[in-house]
């Protein structure tokens, strides 16, 4: 069944029902003949064969560093509520932290394999500039500040420096921090200069030796603590860039019988849908993931529609609540 078999059951023309099919102008009457005769046979048009004609695919990639992060899920929830307000579906490229896959997805997507691209970015080299440079269809990019591009992303130095402001407030003198990788600009670079800052503001001597790069995993937040502790018994907080990290911090110093905030208290940015099951329950700093996640598509579906050029969209920076609980000792 094609579009010359429509034609005849209905009793028009094939340009009339590939008019039809591409929401060009046809008579009521006729539109009613050529759905009735779709209905009846059950014929679904070829998308391919719509997408060489109008130059859509009405697909939408979108590539993420680690599908089965809870903080990705959320992303990817806010993606996909606010897509399905509109005519686009997405393909999801998942990169396990992998840049070679990152860079494969942009090369795919770049070409006009699908209308736009949503990258949800932790690293960005030169490479993935250069290529992102090239791109023939509309990036947004989230969780990066990039100039020269649409991006949504948190306020990672705000937020260090005051989970820092608020642990010298209640009196802590040794605050170590375990963060991420520098190549990471927002949740490496960031966070850990607003923790630094911070302690330069408030006349409080940065210890080198008391700051600790991981990846974002926590097994990693176990093995920096070991290390920290066995370098200074006196720390009497850690700071974590990420909460996955946090709740390693939270495992070595259980089974080493420190007790939180009592001895140490434990602070970290990020949460989890979980966090009122952990005992105690950690001070973090709350971002509005699934809000990014909106957003982002709002820009992409703004420049896809011709509401806005890409030149005139300005960036957003999403604010964050501060949930203060039960890790952090009070003076």
């Amino acid at each position: 069944m094609n579009i010359i078999d429509i034609a005849r059951l209905a009793g028009v023309s094939k340009s009339t029902v590939s008019r039809y099919l591409n929401d060009g102008y046809v008579s009521e009457e006729s539109r009613k003949k050529i759905q009735e005769v779709i209905d009846k046979t059950g014929f679904v048009p070829s998308t391919y064969g719509k997408t060489l004609r109008t130059k859509k695919t009405n697909l939408i990639g979108v590539i993420l560093p680690k599908i089965s992060s809870e903080t990705i899920s959320k992303i990817v929830g806010g993606i996909s509520e606010e897509i399905s307000n509109d005519d686009y579906n997405i393909i999801l490229g998942n990169t396990d932290l992998n840049i070679e896959k990152e860079i494969e997805y942009l090369n795919i997507f770049r070409n006009k394999n699908v209308d736009g691209v949503i990258f949800v970015a932790t690293i960005i080299t030169e490479r993935h500039l250069e290529i992102i440079k090239q791109m023939k269809v509309p990036i947004v990019i989230v969780g990066q500040n990039i100039e020269g591009y649409p991006c949504v992303y948190h306020s990672d130095y705000e937020a260090a420096y005051e989970m820092t402001n608020y642990l010298i407030e209640n009196n802590h003198k040794k605050i170590a921090y375990i963060g991420t990788n520098d190549e990471d600009i927002s949740t490496g670079i960031n966070r850990k200069n607003g923790f630094i800052n911070c302690l330069k503001d408030n006349s409080i001597i940065c210890d080198k030796s008391l700051i600790k790069n991981a990846n974002f995993s926590q097994q990693y937040g176990y093995e920096m603590t070991r290390e920290l502790l066995k370098i200074n018994k006196d720390i009497d907080a850690i700071f974590c860039a990420t909460y996955t990290m946090s709740l390693g911090v939270l495992s070595y110093l259980r089974e080493h019988n420190i007790k939180v905030p009592d001895e140490i208290s434990l602070c970290a940015i990020g949460d989890s849908k979980f966090s009122n099951l952990i005992t105690p329950s950690i001070t973090t700093v709350q971002y509005f993931y699934k809000e990014s996640g909106i957003k982002s598509t709002k820009m992409l579906l703004d420049i896809l529609s011709g509401r806005c050029k890409k030149e005139n969209l300005e960036s957003i920076k999403l604010g964050y609540n501060f949930l203060k609980r039960d890790s952090v000792r009070h003076k």
